[in-house]
């Protein structure tokens, strides 16, 4: 009844790749941030998201209807090209620019007016914490003139050494 390819049926073909693609989008979902790297649209989930929506639409279309296997893969195919644009335009793009809008770097720091949230004491370490628009930003801190800095203080990043940043009080600049 169903067509065969190398002596398999095609459903079973079509259930055998969406198990295996679907597997492996979970697998590069989790561990992707181990190999790292922009690779723009030859995402590796994005290219595994096709194959698992194509053989999902092949499965479903070979097993409920009458139409001949290679309409049927063409309009899977087209099914699958659609969706995982709109994954790639609508999903990926607007999370690697979020991503990107969030990450700071400790120069950009100094000048930055931050509130003490653990009181600072002389020649000693506490924390403040720096807003912005995408977020806070807590970040160890120590008097940059030796002196006692208590919480609720507002105070000036003068510098950064070894990811603490060195801070004197607003008031006193």
């Amino acid at each position: 009844m169903f067509m065969e390819l190398f002596g398999f049926d095609l459903p079973s073909i079509y259930l055998t790749v969406l198990i295996g693609s679907g597997i492996c989008v979970i697998l590069t979902l989790l561990l992707s941030d181990l190999f790292g790297g922009d690779v723009g649209v030859f995402n590796p989930t994005l290219i595994l998201a096709f194959f698992t929506i194509l053989s999902a639409s092949g499965y479903i279309m070979e097993k409920y209807s009458n139409i001949n296997s290679i309409i049927i893969l063409s309009i899977s195919a087209v099914i699958a090209l659609i969706i995982s644009s709109c994954l790639h335009f609508f999903v990926f793009i607007p999370l690697a620019n979020a991503e990107e809008s969030l990450v700071y770097n400790d120069e950009s720091l100094k000048g930055r007016i931050g509130k003490v949230i653990t009181a600072i004491p002389k020649d000693g370490f506490g924390e403040i914490l720096i807003e912005s628009i995408s977020g806070n930003i807590p970040k160890t801190a120590a008097s940059f003139y030796n002196e006692e800095i208590r919480f609720g203080e507002e105070t000036v990043v003068v510098e950064i050494k070894e990811n603490v940043a060195y801070v004197v009080r607003k008031d006193g600049i």
